[in-house]
């Protein structure tokens, strides 16, 4: 059963930020090629980070929504782990869409 989740990546895009929309496009094909079936993506631009580990000043947060199954979660932090553009990675689950109710007749 799939469930939701949201995953927060910050991007370090250093000389790469005329090509962000490229890499997260990137991104969501790389969920849809695991088997994840993405809601939304929300890019919220370029920030300041407060302290700047491994000499990274500020990097461009994406939020993705998606649903996956349990199982695919560890692979993809495995995955994007990897991925020198992926800074930060933070994954929750959310609770499940809530339908309509029914109109009364």
């Amino acid at each position: 059963m799939k469930t939701r989740y949201e995953c927060l990546m910050a991007l370090d895009t250093r000389g790469q930020e005329d090509s962000v929309k490229e890499i997260v496009e990137r991104f969501e094909a790389e969920f849809a090629k695991e088997g994840a079936t993405i809601e939304q993506v929300q890019k919220m631009d370029k920030r300041q980070l407060a302290y700047s580990p491994r000499n990274v000043e500020s990097a461009f947060y994406v939020n993705f929504v998606f649903e996956a199954e349990p199982s695919l979660i560890a692979k993809l932090r495995a995955k994007f782990k990897l991925d020198p553009l992926v800074f930060l990675q933070h994954y929750q689950q959310l609770p499940g869409k809530i339908s309509a109710p029914a109109a009364a007749e």
